[in-house]
């Protein structure tokens, strides 16, 4: 019987690793982040949204915040200035 031939296994080394290919974040936003960031721009609070949409605070928030990271800025009026040069948000 003839005995199975293997490869030996060639142990890499932490420097020749690579990490595991990162997911990127859509781009676009989702219909409920385009409506949250149209009543931002009207000038509506989180909890004037939260009840405007029947969501509460908390889901207001991270939805703003999702969209926050999505366009990469840290605040409010970058957001909105981002939007509105992306095209995103329409002004009347």
């Amino acid at each position: 019987m003839a005995k199975a031939t293997t490869k030996p296994r060639v142990r890499k080394s932490l420097a020749d690793l690579e990490p595991p290919p990162r997911k990127k974040r859509p781009e676009s936003l989702t219909a409920r982040e385009q409506e949250i960031l149209e009543l931002i721009w009207a000038g509506f609070k989180n909890k004037e949204i939260g009840t405007k949409l029947k969501i509460s605070v908390k889901t207001v928030e991270a939805h703003r915040a999702n969209m926050m990271k999505k366009m990469r800025v840290s605040n409010t009026a970058q957001l909105l200035k981002n939007a509105i040069q992306g095209g995103v948000l329409k002004i009347r």
